[in-house]
């Protein structure tokens, strides 16, 4: 027997026994009405930019010929002394702010063609989540 809507104990045991979600299942709609705290999406936002950017990019120092990308908000693209930036990226006039961010990381190499940046982040939700982390990253 299936049910639109139960609420009792045995019944969502029974549903999560089975695979089965009533209409009313408070665990998959909690999200909607708990979005994640500062510092969750900060926490999102670092993972994914270990994750997906790290290798070849740094929000500190230690990491030797690449682009360091703390206080990126308000730069210029090639601005970084010592970074190794292709001959694309140098004459591209980009000013790193939220909007050139969004449209620059789902498609580097149709933005700026010759650009080295091979990672692309075609979710909005993961950009969102990385501009984020490097705009806390930057200086006020």
């Amino acid at each position: 027997m299936q049910h639109d809507s139960c609420h009792s104990r045995a019944c969502i045991q029974s549903h999560q026994r089975t695979g089965r979600r009533s209409a009313y299942d408070p665990f998959s709609i909690a999200g909607l009405f708990y979005p994640l705290s500062a510092a969750a999406q900060e926490a999102e936002g670092q993972r994914l930019f270990r994750q997906r950017c790290a290798t070849c990019d740094s929000t500190g120092p230690g990491q030797q010929n690449c682009p360091l990308l703390f206080g990126i908000i308000g730069r210029i693209a090639d601005s970084v002394e010592g970074a190794n930036y292709s001959d694309a990226m140098r004459s591209s006039g980009i000013i790193w702010d939220r909007q050139s961010l969004d449209t620059f990381l789902p498609a580097p190499r149709q933005l700026v063609r010759g650009t080295r940046m091979t990672v692309s982040v075609p979710e909005a939700a993961q950009r969102i989540a990385i501009i984020d982390y490097l705009e806390s990253r930057s200086i006020d």
